[in-house]
């Protein structure tokens, strides 16, 4: 079998033609590429310096701004014992009370509280010195037992085995819920009472730079002289009591809500917390359910609710050691 192959052959001087024309066409094309960057230069650097300059729009952050719409509360009530109390009202209301105090310290400042600067018991209240209670003259005298509604406990704690409590001691402290100050004319100011509660002196770390026994700055009102004869009822009746059924009562704190109307009278009684045992709980609602306290003066029953004065009062007994 025969086999044939199909060759076509080129002359020398046509390959140098082609390229020289392949050359050409190369150098064309690289310099209209090159002329065409030219010019975009060009009209890029002319339209930034001759053309009007468009300000880009920033992002900027959000700013969120937070407007308290409660209403202003009143001070949280601190006791004065009257013997010291101050002629005039302090520059700076930052307590309520049932006289005027000014603030003074006897350790420089060295905290931002409005508070004296002193050392103390690490307590969850505030004690600004220290003194065992004592009982008024004529006693406690207890009424007979009464017993609280079952409605007055919903929120009592289980009864735990009771144990003695030969070495306790017993604090009472109160947080009233706050109320515009009044300010119609004073209430008469009631006689002295003889009753004081305990205090032990707590640990506190203040911005107060006057210097003297420590004090806050305080200013009585007919609210804070009232709030002062309910917890000197209440105290002077509960002290009592936990001397009588101190063998009966656990160690822990019981914490009471309740409402005095403008009759006096204490209503809507409930233990909001108890860590000690139904003994000790029991022990808090009949010292309340038993004061008898005139009505609420009319300067100070203009400024509460028509359900009358909301209170809050914590009953401690604690251990000794």
């Amino acid at each position: 079998m025969t086999t044939a192959e199909f060759i076509i052959g080129h002359s020398a001087d046509d390959a140098a033609e082609r390229k020289q024309e392949a050359r050409k066409i190369i150098w064309a094309l690289l310099a209209a590429l090159f002329l065409h960057l030219l010019i975009g230069c060009v009209l890029a650097f002319s339209s930034g310096l001759l053309g009007p300059t468009v300000p880009m729009d920033e992002e900027k952050p959000m700013q969120v701004t937070f407007m308290d719409t409660a209403p202003p509360k009143s001070p949280m009530f601190v006791e004065t014992d009257e013997s010291k109390q101050a002629p005039e009202p302090p520059k700076e209301k930052t307590f309520e009370s049932n006289a005027n105090s000014i603030g003074a310290s006897e350790a420089p400042a060295t905290g931002s509280m409005p508070v004296p600067e002193q050392n103390g018991k690490d307590r969850p209240w505030m004690d600004l010195e220290t003194h065992q209670y004592s009982l008024p003259n004529e006693g406690a005298q207890p009424q007979p037992k009464v017993e609280p509604q079952p409605s007055a406990q919903p929120s009592v704690a289980p009864t735990p085995q009771s144990t003695p409590l030969p070495d306790a001691l017993a604090m009472l402290t109160s947080t009233p819920t706050p109320a515009p100050r009044p300010t119609a004319a004073s209430t008469p100011v009631p006689p002295k009472s003889t009753y004081q509660a305990m205090k032990q002196q707590t640990r506190l770390s203040g911005s107060i730079t006057n210097r003297g026994a420590p004090r806050v700055n305080a200013i009585g009102t007919p609210l804070g002289r009232y709030q002062k004869q309910l917890f000197d009822a209440i105290g002077s009746r509960w002290y009592a009591y936990v001397d009588q059924r101190g063998d009966l009562i656990t160690l822990g704190t019981a914490r009471v809500t309740f409402t005095v109307d403008r009759n006096g009278r204490t209503t809507k009684l409930k233990v909001a917390e108890n860590s000690a045992n139904e003994a000790f709980a029991n022990v808090c609602l009949q010292s309340i359910i038993e004061v008898q306290l005139p009505p609420i003066p009319e300067d100070v029953a203009g400024t509460l609710p028509p359900e009358g004065l909301e209170m809050e009062i914590s009953f401690t007994t604690f251990s000794n050691q």
